[in-house]
């Protein structure tokens, strides 16, 4: 981990080295102290190398700002290395270029997140050893075969729990059904790991944000992705615009001259958060009875499907923005 100070006026003082644990975070505030006050600093990768580093720094009473990384550019002109990133992510606080506040990592929200990476971990795993039972089916010996054949996903993984390899004295048949018993067992045990996770992270939002919960659509997984994307401290985001920027969902200018006022919708943003408001939308274009007349009216208006989608999209960004954990 390398850091610069700077003077006033932007003048390169130096560089050092630190190790990355709490030893040299404080050795590292130590060092910047002897060139003055520290008010600032900027950070890149808060969300993951850097976190400890932020973490250690907000609570020394240093504000933190998240830097980008350099464009890539400006990367090949320059090189890469630890003390060229230093120095631009200085660089980037110094002169006000970054400006976002990054995420606490200390409370509630954080704890969902966590679970939440364990959860689709599982439910990956669950996915693809679900599908290797079903083409184990498919091509097993005929006797085996019609036995899987066409069997719910419960009613699969509980007959391959049933099956029992040494009873077969055909060794392909005995080397299938081994497979999908353990496949099956595997499938098990990832049913009851995402049961405990979706119990714990629904425990979370419970207590986090109960009034998001009770909205039109919101179900635990889209919730536990926008608060996820809000983070502990959502105070950051100024404004209602900025949260709808931040999900994706902002329009964007899209024509000059003659075409001016065109919008776009804004394909960067959380992506997780994007998604979880389109399935939102979806469940109450499906489901709600006032969403449906306000769709049909607008796409009668001329509208597309995709136009309208965007701006329920945006709709419901502002109804939910209002829910988000506050400190």
């Amino acid at each position: 981990m390398s850091q610069p100070p700077w003077t006033p006026l932007g003048g390169l003082l130096g560089t050092e080295r630190f190790e990355t644990n709490a030893a040299g975070y404080k050795t590292l505030l130590g060092w910047l102290g002897t060139f003055g006050d520290v008010t600032k600093v900027g950070v890149e990768g808060t969300g993951s190398y850097g976190s400890g580093l932020a973490r250690y720094l907000r609570r020394a009473g240093v504000e933190v700002l998240e830097v980008d990384r350099p464009d890539r550019q400006k990367r090949r002109r320059s090189g890469k290395s630890d003390p060229l990133d230093a120095i631009e992510a200085a660089r980037a606080a110094l002169s006000g270029r970054a400006k976002g506040k990054p995420k606490s990592r200390d409370g509630a929200v954080e704890a969902i997140r966590v679970l939440v990476v364990a959860k689709r971990s599982a439910r990956q795993a669950r996915g693809k050893a679900l599908v290797q039972m079903r083409h184990l089916g498919y091509s097993a010996p005929e006797q085996l075969r019609c036995r899987m054949k066409g069997l719910s996903v419960p009613a699969l993984v509980a007959e391959g729990k049933g099956l029992r390899p040494g009873r077969s004295p055909d060794p392909v048949t005995a080397a299938t059904k081994a497979s999908l018993s353990s496949l099956a067992h595997r499938i098990s045990s990832l049913d009851d790991e995402l049961a405990e996770l979706n119990e714990r992270i629904e425990g979370l939002l419970v207590a986090t944000v109960p009034e998001l919960l009770g909205l039109f659509g919101v179900g635990p997984d889209t919730a536990a992705a926008l608060v996820m994307a809000a983070g502990d401290n959502p105070e950051r985001l100024h404004s209602e615009g900025a949260w709808a920027h931040l999900c994706g969902v902002s329009p964007i200018p899209k024509g000059s001259g003659k075409n001016s006022g065109r919008v776009k919708a804004h394909d960067g943003g959380d992506r997780q958060a994007n998604s979880a408001l389109w399935r939102i939308v979806m469940v109450r274009i499906a489901h709600d009875p006032e969403t449906q007349l306000y769709f049909e009216r607008r796409v009668k208006e001329g509208k597309t499907t995709h136009e309208v989608i965007r701006i329920l999209k945006r709709y419901v960004a502002r109804e939910v923005y209002r829910y988000l954990p506050r400190a």
